[in-house]
């Protein structure tokens, strides 16, 4: 079981439930910061949000996201954003997106004493280039490179890996070809474990969520309605009282 989180109250709440990984992903673009994708998120970003996650001292695995092109760097600049999430956040592992292209870097950070989770299927930061969002594994030549890719990384030493937006049918094979666990997100439910943007899953996002994020709770109308009554006590007179 895998969520997302971006702060210290749900990170906290996150571990008191039983949630074995939490996940500072650089989805907080959009779910927190209000981009529209996730490619504006830069590393002092996701390391401010690592600290703020890992302050909560939750039991689970916290992993941080290496956001946009950090990865594409010189493998000392790589490795040096990769000892700030795990000596300045505090994070256990970080998560590198893309395939067969980054496991020699996966190896080496991993070489380095840094755990790394992989992550393929939807890029989220390349999708600059792919002009939208969809789901990966529909075809033979997919399948192919998501096979590939998988077993890339790994060989390369990630000790699980995330498939997100894989046709189902694809993604059951993969789960039954890697001996790393497979987590999914929009990749059907024979995946080792899942993951969900908590924000999804609590109803908090007010843009619309992906059709795979259930809501497990509706949040966001209960915080407008708690921020309603509030300001009506304070308009009306009613808050605060003496007593308080």
């Amino acid at each position: 079981m895998a969520v997302t989180a971006f702060d210290y109250p749900s990170a906290h709440y996150a571990s008191r439930a039983g949630i074995d990984l939490i996940l500072v992903g650089d989805s907080l673009g959009n779910t927190v910061l209000g981009f529209e994708t996730t490619v504006p998120v830069t590393l002092d970003m996701m390391v401010h949000h690592s600290a703020a996650v890992n302050r909560a001292a939750p039991e689970a695995l916290v992993v941080t996201d290496i956001p946009f092109g950090e990865a594409h760097r010189d493998f000392d600049r790589l490795l040096a954003s990769s000892m700030r999430c795990l000596q300045e956040a505090g994070s256990g592992a970080v998560k590198i997106e893309g395939g067969e292209s980054m496991a020699d870097r996966i190896a080496a950070l991993v070489g380095a004493g840094v755990p790394v989770l992989g992550h393929i299927g939807l890029l989220p930061q390349q999708v600059l280039r792919l002009g939208g969002y969809r789901k990966f594994g529909k075809t033979p030549e997919e399948r192919k490179q998501l096979l590939t890719d998988a077993r890339a990384v790994e060989r390369a030493g990630a000790f699980a890996v995330v498939a997100e937006m894989v046709d189902a049918d694809c993604a059951r094979e993969l789960a039954g070809t890697l001996k790393i666990p497979l987590i999914g997100i929009g990749a059907g439910p024979d995946c080792d474990g899942q993951i969900l943007v908590s924000y999804d899953l609590l109803g908090l996002n007010p843009e619309q969520s992906p059709s795979f994020a259930r809501r497990f709770g509706d949040l966001g109308p209960a915080m407008e309605e708690a921020f309603r009554r509030y300001a009506g006590e304070v308009r009306d007179g009613r808050f605060p009282e003496r007593k308080e």
